[in-house]
């Protein structure tokens, strides 16, 4: 049999192929409905064996030596009774495809399972494709969906990161899912967790003690092992991991989550090594790997082959200007126009000078970097639920400086990222929620209050508990506001058919609150995030129209006659942003 992937189990004719890296133990037997199938020990502690009669469907669990206890496959393809559960063979062959590869991803599109319908199902996700596709979204990237504890969840706390969570439907389902968005154009990006594993239903290190080292702190637990003794099969696993996504449902990407917690000191970086295997995993398709790094470290980009990088400074400086909050990570930004000016110019506002809230220097060159390698956003999981109530931007500004940042967001130089529900301004808030059992519940709550507690305008005895099932309803999308947020819609989808590539972009401050950027093909792109702008001198050559030509107005955010007269006077309208191209 030529295997698929180097670990699970594998349906080969009549039969199941298991392999399974359990170097600290001398035997490995699988059981199925109560017989014992010994598996053949490898020079490199892989075990390996053939189990005829075996299927898709086949309910089966691993007995490790002689121990009383059987536990799950560290790679099971699906754990249908959750983590603790039995895994389940599952055969992909036997999911026909209907749908190719879409057209290049150009305004992405994060989403929480769970909570994206009333459902929280894959199936009841189709449903809502062609809405995505009509707003003029072009790629998905779809929350961690690793097996995890519980009846809810973020997904962060995946344990079995082979296997789809059992919440959301069958694995088929989620192959459906992704087959229905090709066919309407769209790509489909899987966020995917190698920084750590789950606290409940984590069984790997009964196969080896070398997953985990303390050579390196984590802030979620014990950091992963993929440089020290016995890394080999760990690299291994998260490798075989990032190709099996791509492979078996045919995904267009991934979004690596907090990279900065990925600690490597190899000749090779596990994430060169990740990105490498999706790579040749699709074959001649192309794919897009989408990096978190809080530090903003292009390294990714420039050394281990990740496509583009989470640009938090964009979205730090945007919050500020549209709050005026400076507190906690927002310390560092003032949401002043030459904030806007110098990332559309140079990428990262940070690229290694003094970050007093860190009280060291962050970040890394991204001068010459194409803006499409960064991606941009008012909104995403993370930044929505660190708030006391989970609310969105609409609601902690006014509605015309939530107008124009849109405009910058979804018309500027960067890949634009908006959250489930954005496009219609969404009224459900999106807070923290886990279900974990009560020892470990009670732990997680007190948690994510210590960690609110870095917002001074937070009172931590308000935050919403996480295992508390209201918490979790009431993040589900209400898709009844399409229709009574119908303008906000209608917003999104003009402005993101007005979106076009550009060759370059410059930028200037023209006022305390207003600026500009200008794009070739030529077109002006003015924001005013304060009051009326009057400008009767104008000494800025951005705003000069090409040769004998002169600027006309294509849109506005704000109702306005004309904002350059016939005599060449400015006028920019409160709370703004406004398109202009040549007549």
């Amino acid at each position: 049999m030529v295997r698929r992937r180097a670990i699970g189990a594998e349906v080969d004719g009549d039969g199941v192929d298991f392999r399974v890296w359990a170097p600290r133990r001398q035997s490995v037997r699988v059981v199925i409905d109560g017989v014992e199938h010994a598996l053949e020990r490898e020079p490199s502690g892989h075990f390996h064996g053939f189990v005829a009669g075996a299927g898709a469907g086949t309910r089966y669990r691993f007995r490790l030596d002689d121990e009383r206890e059987t536990y799950p496959d560290p790679a099971s393809r699906f754990q249908p009774e959750g983590p603790h559960g039995p895994s389940e063979v599952i055969d992909p062959s036997r999911y026909r495809w209907v749908s190719s590869q879409p057209a290049a991803p150009a305004v992405i599109y994060e989403i929480h399972i769970g909570t994206f319908t009333q459902e929280g199902t894959w199936r009841a996700a189709i449903d809502k494709l062609p809405h995505l596709r009509d707003a003029g979204v072009t790629l998905i990237e779809v929350m961690p969906v690793a097996e995890f504890p519980g009846r809810f969840g973020w997904g962060y706390d995946g344990v079995d990161l082979w296997a789809p969570t059992h919440l959301y439907g069958s694995p088929d389902d989620f192959r459906a899912f992704v087959d229905a968005a090709h066919g309407h154009g769209l790509g489909v990006i899987l966020d995917v967790v190698y920084n750590h594993f789950g606290p409940d239903g984590n069984y790997v290190s009964q196969y080896s003690s070398t997953y985990f080292t303390d050579k390196y702190v984590n802030e979620w637990g014990a950091a992963i092992n993929f440089d020290g003794e016995g890394a080999d099969g760990v690299r291994e696993f998260v490798a075989e991991n990032a190709a099996y996504w791509i492979d078996e449902y045919r995904l267009d990407g991934l979004r690596l989550d907090a990279t900065q917690s990925i600690h490597d000191d190899s000749a090779e970086h596990v994430i060169a090594a990740i990105t490498r295997a999706a790579r040749a995993a699709a074959g001649e398709r192309s794919i897009v790997v989408v990096g978190e790094n809080e530090g903003q470290n292009v390294q990714l980009i420039a050394e281990y082959g990740v496509d583009a990088l989470w640009n938090d400074d964009w979205h730090h400086a945007a919050m500020v200007a549209a709050t005026g909050m400076r507190e906690a990570y927002y310390t560092d930004y003032f949401g002043a126009p030459q904030e806007f000016v110098s990332m559309a110019n140079n990428g990262f506002l940070y690229q290694g000078q003094r970050y007093s809230w860190q009280k060291h220097r962050r970040g890394s060159s991204s001068r010459g970097l194409p803006r499409e390698r960064l991606v941009c956003y008012l909104q995403n999981h993370d930044q929505i639920a660190n708030s006391q109530r989970g609310e969105r931007i609409q609601f902690l500004t006014s509605p015309g400086r939530h107008r124009a940042l849109t405009a910058l967001l979804l018309l500027g130089p960067n890949v634009p990222m908006l959250f489930q529900g954005q496009e219609f301004a969404a009224s459900a808030p999106f807070v923290y929620f886990a279900d974990h059992k009560p020892e470990l519940a009670d732990a997680v709550a007190d948690g994510r209050r210590e960690f609110l507690r870095q917002f001074p305008s937070i009172a931590g005895d308000g935050v919403a508990r996480p295992g508390d099932p209201e918490t979790f309803a009431r993040c589900k999308l209400d898709w009844s506001e399409r229709e009574s947020h119908a303008g906000d819609l209608a917003l999104h989808r003009e402005l993101l058919r007005l979106r076009r590539p550009a060759t370059h972009v410059d930028g200037a401050v023209l006022g305390a609150h207003a600026f500009v950027l200008r794009f070739t093909p030529e077109r002006l792109l003015l924001v005013n995030l304060g009051d009326v702008l009057h400008l009767d001198v104008v000494p800025e050559p951005l705003l000069a129209p090409p040769p004998g030509r002169r600027w006309q107005l294509v849109w506005s955010s704000e109702p306005v006659a004309e904002v350059e007269d016939a005599d060449g006077r400015w006028t920019l309208p409160a709370e703004s942003a406004v398109v202009m191209e040549p007549e």
